[in-house]
């Protein structure tokens, strides 16, 4: 049985999905925490009088969301490229659902397609490779140990 993120250690894996209700507030303090004062991301008013039915989410919230995605099903992983696309907005009511797909691994190398979508469709696409944590020695051993005095974790030697 894997456990850990090696149940992600072949292409082809489907990470498991992450749904994700849109609040006006996660859009309101996504767009004052990155800083993006546009109107369209807090005025629901001033929204609508450019076109859009509602407030809707910044792109750094969204890049954001796919960070702590991928962090989630990766413990420990350093993103190392993020390539991301929007489509359809997110507004509030909304729930994104993030799914993804590792399309390559090279070692601690991991290479990500992920998709969000809400019901209006696509709201972002895109690719991320990240390095995972390096798995300790000790958890690499199979069968049973003769000695715990490499794992520091049972009072051993580091």
């Amino acid at each position: 049985m894997s456990t850990g993120t090696d149940r992600f250690a072949e292409p082809g894996a489907e990470l498991e999905p992450l749904r994700i209700p849109i609040t006006r507030t996660l859009i309101v303090a996504g767009a004052i925490a990155s800083r993006d004062y546009q109107d369209v991301h807090h005025d629901a008013e001033l929204a609508r009088e450019k076109g859009s039915p509602d407030i809707f989410m910044n792109i750094l919230t969204t890049n954001g969301l796919v960070g702590r995605y991928l962090t989630d099903q990766f413990p420990g992983a350093t993103l190392r490229k993020v390539s991301i696309r929007l489509g359809v907005p997110n507004y509030p009511g909304d729930t994104m659902e993030l799914t993804g797909r590792v399309t390559a691994v090279e070692g601690d190398t991991v290479h990500v397609q992920v998709v969000g979508a809400n019901d209006l469709g696509k709201h972002v696409t895109g690719s991320v490779t990240l390095t995972r944590k390096p798995t300790p020695p000790w958890h690499q051993a199979t069968g049973p140990r003769a000695t715990t005095a490499d794992d520091p974790t049972e009072g051993g030697a580091a």
